[in-house]
């Protein structure tokens, strides 16, 4: 009886180790312990262990930011922008830098919203969110001078309300995070100069 309880705890182990590795490589980046078990809704504990084990075969290296997969054979084409659909855009203010603006939202939770993690793509840099739950996937990027608000775009997906509804959630974050400190100066006004009040007489 023993030995069928470990002979099933390491079959599950198993599973949740190709689990785990399936969801690094697609990601391709770096995926941080609380993103991991939200997207597998895996135990902490078991997570920790099937991480351990993966990194001590040399498939998973924990780095700054999370875990990442080092055997490359991914299932998500970085390269493939077809597979992500996107939401909406908005201009980067004059003065913003891409990276001061991914570097305000990079690990911050923003309502519903729990970071997962950075995706790695040959063109760009994003940031991944997802629900409590694990659900309603968004992603974020700066390409061509915008922001940029994605979601998977998964054949036979057929509601995309719940993760518009949190592209939309997130897009207004990150709007705030592109606003200027108080005070700091940096205002530029991109129409005409205001007319300058006369008090001759």
């Amino acid at each position: 009886m023993d030995r069928d309880r470990e002979e099933s705890a390491f079959e599950s182990s198993g599973r949740l180790d190709d689990r785990v590795l399936t969801a690094l490589e697609e990601f391709h980046g770096r995926i941080a312990f609380s993103g991991l078990r939200r997207a597998l809704r895996a135990h902490p504990e078991s997570l920790s262990r099937a991480l351990h084990r993966l990194e001590r075969e040399g498939l998973v290296e924990r780095a700054e930011g999370g875990y990442r997969a080092l055997a490359r054979d991914p299932k998500l084409d970085p390269a493939n922008g077809a597979r992500l659909r996107p939401i909406a855009h908005v201009r980067v203010p004059l003065g913003a830098t891409p990276e001061s603006v991914l570097g305000r939202l990079a690990g911050r939770w923003f309502g519903s919203l729990r970071w997962v993690g950075r995706i790695d793509r040959p063109s760009q840099r994003l940031l991944a969110w997802a629900r409590r739950d694990g659900t309603g996937l968004v992603l974020l990027g700066i390409h061509g001078g915008s922001l940029r608000v994605y979601v998977p775009d998964e054949p036979g997906a057929a509601d995309l309300t719940e993760a518009e509804d949190a592209a939309y959630e997130l897009l207004g974050h990150a709007v705030e995070a592109m606003r200027p400190p108080p005070g700091d100066g940096s205002t530029v006004f991109l129409g005409p100069e205001p007319a300058r009040a006369s008090f001759e007489n």
